[in-house]
């Protein structure tokens, strides 16, 4: 036992301490947290546009008013979702570095439009499930308010909804704080690319790798509870 104890105190120094690697450690988790951290923001963004438009869209046929702009911008918000939801993210990754900004050194960039159009494609139709769980009397006594339909929307409906699906959003961030594990694939030095590299020089396999599956499950524990926190707030709000 005092063997294995010995061995897996000397693996702990050579991956963590050894050469400062765990400055390098470090500077990785903080890439995954700026990665996921601007992905979730463009994903949001994305996401509520989409919402809007499709729920905007399906309220106005199912009154029976039809808008040939507002079909046209559901249409390409429903091929967008279909592309996105239907092809993986490593994949999308690959097409977006290689092919669409494959004039680009900005590796920060690709990653956050790749992960943030991913997201974006996940929160729409979050957003939009909250967006017509709201009454439709809610958007009716805006406008009688005299209150335009893009204010009523931003200031009376989507609260509502975010409040509705704060869970669901959550859910979507812990997710993506998950995927970003793979920007390796385009020279990102995130912790995967960190484990790797020890791995290769340490030829130890199990400290780097179980390093970082614990590092990826204590974020997901803190930022579960976060969201959790956030809801009870809301809730007695």
């Amino acid at each position: 036992m005092s063997e294995w104890f010995t061995g897996l105190s000397q693996d702990f120094q050579q991956t963590f301490i050894d050469a400062n690697r765990w400055r390098a450690l470090l500077s990785g988790l903080g890439i995954t947290l700026k990665i996921t951290a601007l992905s979730l923001l463009v994903g949001i963004a994305l996401g509520i546009l989409v919402a809007v438009i499709r729920s905007t869209h399906d309220q106005m046929t199912a009154q029976g008013n039809k808008n040939g702009l507002l079909s046209f911008g559901n249409f390409l918000c429903q091929i967008y979702l279909a592309v996105i939801r239907g092809t993986p993210v490593m994949v999308q990754l690959l097409i977006m570095y290689f092919v669409i900004l494959v004039s680009s050194t900005n590796t920060t960039l690709v990653a956050t439009l790749t992960f943030g159009i991913n997201s974006g494609a996940y929160v729409a139709e979050i957003i939009r499930s909250g967006i017509m769980s709201i009454d439709k009397g809610q958007m009716e006594a805006g406008r009688s308010l005299g209150i335009s339909y893009v204010k009523t929307m931003r200031l009376v409906i989507i609260p509502q909804a975010i409040k509705n699906i704060l869970p669901a959003l959550g859910n979507e961030f812990i997710a993506l704080l998950k995927e970003t594990s793979i920007v390796n694939v385009i020279g990102m030095k995130d912790i995967t690319k960190w484990a790797l590299n020890v791995q290769g020089r340490t030829y130890q396999a199990f400290m780097p790798f179980i390093g970082i599956a614990v590092i990826y499950f204590l974020m997901v524990m803190i930022f579960t509870k976060l969201v959790s926190i956030l809801e009870r707030k809301l809730n007695n709000g």
